[in-house]
């Protein structure tokens, strides 16, 4: 993968720049505004890859991602869950003692809600966790912090506080890695794969219901069912299924033709090996 492009949303020192630096440490990597916007550099060819985070195991689903993918000409080649830490920051030779204000993304501010609460600290919540570091670094502010990953604190010069201060411990972050051509790799019976796909229903009684029997009936564990509604409509048409299974194994054969009968405008849009951290998931459920 050297010299790919790879996109992500955000500044430097993001969890999303991190999780690029782990799946490509020798590719071109480059921040983008927006989630649409690094879809878009993809689509257009500006860049190879985009690395997007899609659900966290203690926020949930990343909503935005989900109203996306109808609407992209991409495809999923991989998945990568990574560990969220928080750390707490400063300006060099800051002590917890002296700080006031603590800032960063709404999300890690109620993960660090406890110790926060400890300090005593008025939280002020921006628009993400690297982007309030880098803007410490411009004011340098003795008696305020930030919620970062230690990698922000190196990439603009802040001192770690605090380098375990969520919580809780055990938050993770799936992300997906997005293609603008399709890669699907071939069927090997000793790994383990997830097929994502998007499906319009039929307008008959009970659509989705029959739409979906094939997969009980053929053995094939959902992952995840996400339902979208055509605009200036009530009603859910198409959905976004990720399911246990290769395209390519005779039970999800049988279980597309059943969906098939039932549906219209079905759309393959990733199989992917299945990564490692969802067998840790399984066990802990």
């Amino acid at each position: 993968m050297k010299d790919k492009i790879v996109v992500y949303q955000g500044v430097e020192g993001a969890y999303s720049h991190l999780a690029c630096n782990k799946l490509f440490p020798d590719s071109i990597l480059k921040a983008k505004i927006s989630f649409y916007d690094s879809m878009q550099a993809v689509e257009k060819g500006d860049a190879d890859f985009a690395v997007i985070p899609i659900e966290n195991s203690s926020a949930g689903r990343v909503e935005e991602i989900y109203k996306l993918v109808p609407k992209m000409q991409l495809n999923i080649i991989g998945e990568h869950f990574q560990p969220i830490k928080h750390s707490l920051l400063a300006c060099k030779g800051v002590k917890k003692e002296s700080l006031k204000t603590v800032s960063s993304h709404p999300q890690a501010l109620a993960q660090c809600a406890n110790n926060i609460k400890k300090l005593n600290l008025e939280e002020i919540p921006k628009f993400d966790t690297a982007g309030s570091a880098k803007e410490l670094q411009q004011t340098k502010e003795k008696t305020h912090g930030v919620i970062a990953s230690s990698f922000s604190a190196e990439i603009y010069n802040l001192e770690i506080l605090d380098e375990n201060f969520a919580d809780y411990e055990g938050n993770v972050t799936r992300f997906i890695i997005l293609s603008k051509s399709a890669t699907i790799p071939s069927f090997n019976e000793d790994k383990l794969y997830i097929t994502s796909l998007l499906f319009t229903v039929k307008n008959i009684p009970a659509s989705l219901y029959k739409a979906l029997g094939g997969f009980a009936t053929n053995g094939i564990d959902l992952i995840k069912l996400e339902s979208y509604s055509d605009v200036g409509s009530l009603y859910s048409t198409q959905f976004h299924v990720d399911m246990y299974g290769h395209i390519e194994e005779q039970r999800l054969i049988y279980a597309l033709d059943e969906l098939r009968f039932f549906s219209e405008d079905i759309k393959i849009i990733g199989v992917y090996e299945r990564n490692e951290h969802w067998n840790v998931l399984d066990i802990n459920q």
